[in-house]
């Protein structure tokens, strides 16, 4: 094992561990100040959620021997086999280095989905769809992906998580949006973000806790951490400036939020190709991710769809891009069994076709999944916040308890 790989994975770990947090800035500025701490909770508590399910099954769902390229087995049940030791023969990370990294991944992913239904869902309803997606979206696109499964056979490339973790909140976001309705008085009433600086605190946490996102995901301190270092930083820097440029021709007005929500962006578009990618391109990607997400939102008013924090539009569109965008720009930095990845651009058109079918497998499967799973939470104990609790707002009305005492 590699101490220092050990130690800089640990330490991305905590980066990755910050940036839930920082999501929770991020959402609980941009709603009502009635919501705020219900929205605020719905990431805090996923933090231990998520990391109990991960650590009883959720783990081994996602990394246990393949079955059927769909789902890992039960190998790693209650964490049992995961010890200090390597995870294989000569291996430079510690196994429960690689687990508490991969868990940090697993606790923010089903926290981005609660931007879609935020102040409208019941905290009951929130913690059995969390759970269940968890185990039955989150972990087999896990295990497809990065587990041995069946988008890894098909070759496709997802360094930081795409598809595993922008796509699949993307489309379980939509769903929640369509399934459980818009928010009372949508469209009649102004819904003013209350706090935009605490959303542009929890955007700047993303952004310092992506490095360790994405960096981390090379698995050691080499030369293609510091490259996803690089693509990160450039493409979000890149995301900012499209997109206040393009709301400001747009609506004649470059605003903060929007500067926030372009850094969301360009992190989302370069997650699955930073470690792909030259520096060069990830300003592409970034630049286009920044002016695509921004059409992303205006997409929920034209097709009537309340997704309050425009999941839908930075997430699912931004991850879309960027998984389309590696089998375009990859340059053959990273190889597999000295295998370099090339993308259309270098000579390997197969590359970018191999990407388009893993993002609609994604889609595909994560829409149906989360509809299935939203269903059967709504039957069991109900998904919607009644009338009298939404006009109240959730903070009181299932927590006891208000954010400001003004």
């Amino acid at each position: 094992m590699s101490p220092v790989d050990n130690a800089f994975i640990l330490i991305c770990a905590a980066l990755v561990f910050f940036m839930t947090p920082g999501l929770a800035l991020f959402y609980g500025g941009l709603v009502r100040s009635k919501n705020v701490l219900s929205t605020v909770m719905h990431s805090f508590f996923m933090m231990g959620l998520a990391s109990v399910l991960w650590a009883v099954v959720g783990y081994s769902l996602s990394f246990g021997s393949d079955v059927g390229g769909f789902i890992g087995g039960l190998d790693y049940l209650f964490l049992n086999n995961v010890g200090i030791g390597p995870m294989e023969a000569g291996g430079n990370l510690s196994h429960l280095a690689f687990m508490i990294f991969q868990c940090m991944f697993a606790i923010i992913t089903p926290a981005l989905i609660s931007g879609a239904y935020a102040e409208r869902i019941t905290f009951g309803g929130y913690v059995l769809f969390s759970s269940l997606w968890l185990l039955c979206v989150y972990a087999p696109m896990c295990h497809m992906v990065w587990g041995g499964g069946l988008l890894g056979q098909m070759g496709a490339l997802d360094f930081a998580g795409g598809a595993v973790v922008h796509m699949s909140s993307g489309a379980a976001a939509l769903v929640c949006a369509l399934m459980l309705g818009k928010r009372r008085g949508y469209g009649r009433e102004a819904y003013i973000p209350h706090n935009l600086p605490m959303t542009v605190l929890g955007a700047g946490v993303l952004w310092f806790g992506w490095f360790g996102f994405n960096a981390g995901s090379a698995l050691a301190a080499d030369g293609i951490a510091v490259n996803a270092f690089v693509t990160t930083h450039m493409a979000t820097a890149a995301a900012v400036v499209t997109w206040i440029a393009a709301e400001w021709l747009h609506s004649g007005r470059p605003t903060t939020l929007g500067a926030a929500s372009g850094a969301v962006a360009g992190l989302v578009a370069i997650t699955p190709a930073a470690g792909f990618v030259e520096p060069w391109a990830a300003l592409i990607i970034g630049g286009v991710g920044g002016v695509l997400c921004y059409g992303g939102i205006m997409l929920k008013n034209r097709f009537g769809y309340d997704d309050a924090l425009d999941v839908v539009g930075i997430h699912g569109l931004g991850g879309t891009w960027g998984a389309l965008a590696t089998g375009l720009f990859a340059s053959g930095i990273v190889e597999f069994d000295g295998v370099p990845q090339l993308g259309l651009f270098y000579g390997n058109p197969e590359q970018l076709w191999i990407q388009f079918l893993s993002v609609v497998i994604t889609w595909g499967f994560c829409l149906a999944a989360s509809a299935v799973l939203f269903k059967i939470v709504d039957v069991l104990v109900g998904m919607r916040a009644d009338d009298e609790q939404e006009v109240k707002g959730l903070d009181v009305t299932l927590h006891s308890e208000t954010g400001y005492q003004l």
